[in-house]
């Protein structure tokens, strides 16, 4: 099955070095790349299991992840470490990551060509066996769910739309990690866009 965390062999290895220590802290590693340049940088996106890691984690995972990669020392060549958090609109990864954001819209890109084309944008609607489940538009304009390999995927991504910024303001509030104060006056910001679009 393809890994959406770690795509070439490169990545995978470092993957199962780093995972141990990442899951060991409480967290989980959502995605590990190794970008190219002048100098290597090697991207490692976290999250806490229900959401909600915060810049110190960030500098926690990057500390005991580099104390590792220095005694494994996988990379003969430099390289930059960079955590971070996979941000609001985030990548899917995983095949219950399509379960976790059902509801909510993604770009789904595949591998190959699938019915004359790879890019796929619509509404989660979960998961069927291996298959990713997505709601997109028909060629009459009625929506239509079409289901698609997981491993036949290369890249999907949540969409940064006005409900998943609402649903990761829900979740940092019910963490205690926003002050309820600006959160509801974000939410009244949200709501007078929304009622703008309408007029």
């Amino acid at each position: 099955m393809t890994d959406l965390v770690a795509k070439t062999s490169i990545d995978r290895r470092l993957a199962e070095i780093v995972r141990p220590t990442i899951e060991g802290m409480g967290y989980e590693l959502v995605r590990l790349r190794l970008m190219g340049g002048q100098r290597k940088t090697l991207q490692i996106m976290a999250d806490r299991p229900g959401g909600g890691i915060e810049v110190e984690d960030c500098a926690r995972i990057s500390t005991a992840v580099g104390a590792v990669l220095d005694v494994e020392d996988p990379l003969e060549e430099a390289y930059t470490l960079e955590v971070s958090s996979p941000g609001i609109d985030r990548p899917l990864t995983r095949l219950r990551d399509f379960d976790d954001w059902e509801g909510f819209e993604a770009r789904l890109e595949t591998a190959e060509l699938i019915d004359g084309r790879r890019r796929f944008r619509g509404v989660l609607a979960g998961t069927e066996g291996d298959e990713v489940l997505i709601v997109i538009e028909g060629p009459e304009g009625a929506p239509v769910t079409i289901g698609l390999r997981f491993d036949w995927l290369s890249d999907a991504k949540l969409v940064l739309t006005d409900e998943l910024i609402r649903e990761a303001l829900r979740q940092k509030k019910s963490s205690g990690q926003i002050d309820e104060s600006r959160f509801d006056a974000i939410e009244e910001e949200l709501s007078a866009e929304d009622a703008e679009k309408e007029e």
